[in-house]
């Protein structure tokens, strides 16, 4: 009778699925791609701060010229991942001195970045429309679709990277994993003094990060098998990562919740702006929307608008409205500042 082979069990079945046994990379080859200090340690810096700082231009440069394709480039040959899954591989290989000096690069690349985006604002005019900006408004209110996308996003990058057969899927894992482009935005918002939606714009990015190291790391965490004290210690790392994710998961939480709630108090703040300028000839509502702190109503007419405080009353007769700075602008360039929604006033019968 022949001996009995070692029992396979559902963890290791999934494993080979996914990371088939003649198709995976060891630890040691992925650290020669992930470690930048191992090997020619000058030659890889040098290599990483050059493609950063073009990409981090790139970036800010597609940013302030509301351009997909040029921001699309600065991902392409942006490196940023390569020391965020260096940090992975060294959770997986229990290697603190490998993570924590993966952890430093990855701090220094971010200041660098937003260092690129800030600089850059000296350069705008004082009447630059930020919030009009496609490049910004899309990054600066993640919510839990992009934290989502980036587990997702990250997966594909580990295992591309784990597998000597699929690396033709990194371009793609770059451009849709998106690191420097918000970092890019987080600089130019703070450039401008616009704190709210830089913060938004670094919850994407820290959602992404931590999306990539978990990823990362239980991918990685398959190719080898490690002693069991070893992967006690490894338990412990990725419970802090998922503690990280779990906050960060809450905030998105949060955040999504808030985009409802406006999104449905815009509607209906639309039907009331196009109920006050109904009666006013050729006078129509083009579009309501909330920018920041301002709930701002586009009118095309051909004359002034109708009375601006009948429009803030009817507005605070909604009752559920948020205070809002009222803002009418024209399609004569005017733009009028009507005044504030009151907060809490119930609807008046």
């Amino acid at each position: 009778m022949s001996a009995a082979g070692p029992r396979r069990t559902w963890r290791t079945t999934a494993t080979d699925l996914v990371l088939p046994p003649q198709q995976r990379r060891s630890l040691d080859e992925l650290s020669g791609d992930l470690d930048l200090s191992h090997g020619d340690a000058s030659s890889k810096r040098s290599a990483f701060w050059t493609m950063l700082l073009l990409s981090a231009v790139i970036a800010t440069a597609g940013v302030l010229s509301d351009s997909t394709a040029t921001v699309i480039g600065a991902m392409i040959i942006a490196p940023l991942s390569t020391p965020i899954m260096g940090t992975a591989l060294g959770i997986a290989r229990i290697e603190r001195r490998v993570m924590l000096r993966s952890l430093l690069t990855v701090a220094l690349g971010v200041a660098l970045v937003v260092g690129v985006g800030a600089s850059s604002t000296l350069t705008l005019p004082d009447v630059y429309d930020l919030v009009g900006n496609s490049q910004v408004a899309g990054r600066t209110s993640p919510g839990l679709l992009d934290l989502v996308a980036a587990l997702a996003t990250g997966l594909a990058g580990a295992v591309g990277l784990a597998r000597r057969d699929v690396a033709a899927v990194l371009p793609g894992v770059a451009i849709a994993i998106s690191l420097v482009p918000p970092l890019a935005v987080v600089g130019v918002c703070l450039g401008q003094g616009r704190t709210d939606l830089a913060l938004g714009a670094g919850l994407l990015f820290v959602s992404n990060l931590l999306a990539l190291v978990l990823a990362g790391t239980l991918v990685f965490a398959a190719l080898e098998v490690r002693r069991r004290a070893e992967r006690r210690g490894r338990r412990r790392a990725w419970a802090t990562i998922g503690g990280l994710l779990v906050v960060v998961t809450t905030v998105l939480a949060a955040n999504t919740g808030l985009a409802v709630y406006l999104e449905v108090a815009t509607a209906r703040a639309r039907t009331v702006a196009e109920e006050w300028a109904a009666p006013a000839a050729q006078t129509e509502v083009t579009d309501v929307q909330v920018v920041g702190t301002d709930l701002v109503v586009s009118v095309r007419t051909p004359a002034d608008p109708p009375d601006l405080g009948d429009l803030v009353a009817r507005l605070g007769e909604v009752g559920w409205l948020p205070a809002l700075d009222v803002v009418v602008e024209t399609t004569q360039g005017r733009r009028l500042e009507a005044g504030t929604v009151p907060l809490g006033v119930a609807a008046t019968p």
